[in-house]
C-alpha cells in the first residue's frame, strides 16, 4: 500500500513540473487550440477507425481475432510515428543529413514484419489445436 501511494505521489509531482512548464512557457492560446485538435483527432478520426477494425475483425475466429486486433494496433501507432518521417517533414534539400534513410521502405519493411509475426501468431493457435483423433479415456473401463 505505501508503494502505490509513494507512486501516485511521484506521478502527481511529474504532472505539477508538467503544469507549471505548460503554464510558465506555453501561450493559452496555443495550448488550447493543441488540446483541441487532440480531441478533435481521437474522437473524430482514432475512435472511428478502431470501433471500424473491431467491427472489421469480429467475424474472425475467436482464437485468430486477438492476434489479428494486436497487429493492427501496433501496425497504426508504428505508422503513426513513422508518418512524418516518411512524408519527409523536417527534410531540406540544402542540409541532406536531416533525414537521410528511406522511411518508406524502412516502414513497409516494419509492417511486413509484423504481418509475418501476426500471422504466425494466429497459423500456431490453429494447428495448435487440431489433435490427432484418438481415443481419449483409454484407462477407462466402459
Amino acid at each position: 500500500m505505501k508503494t502505490r501511494i509513494a507512486a501516485y505521489a511521484a506521478g502527481l509531482a511529474l504532472i505539477g513540473v508538467g503544469v507549471r512548464g505548460v503554464v510558465a512557457d506555453v501561450p493559452v492560446a496555443r495550448w488550447a487550440a493543441w488540446f483541441a485538435g487532440a480531441a478533435i483527432l481521437h474522437d473524430g478520426v482514432l475512435v472511428p477507425v478502431v470501433l471500424g477494425a473491431g467491427l472489421a475483425t469480429g467475424r474472425l475466429p475467436a482464437s485468430c481475432r486477438g492476434a489479428v486486433r494486436a497487429a493492427l494496433v501496433i501496425a497504426a501507432c508504428v505508422t503513426a510515428v513513422a508518418l512524418p518521417l516518411v512524408l519527409g517533414y523536417g527534410r531540406r534539400p540544402d542540409e541532406p543529413s536531416r533525414l537521410p534513410l528511406p522511411y518508406g521502405r524502412n516502414l513497409a519493411i516494419v509492417l511486413a514484419a509484423i504481418t509475418v509475426i501476426a500471422a504466425a501468431a494466429v497459423a500456431a493457435r490453429m494447428f495448435g489445436r487440431r489433435r490427432p483423433a484418438g481415443p481419449r479415456h483409454e484407462g477407462r473401463a466402459r
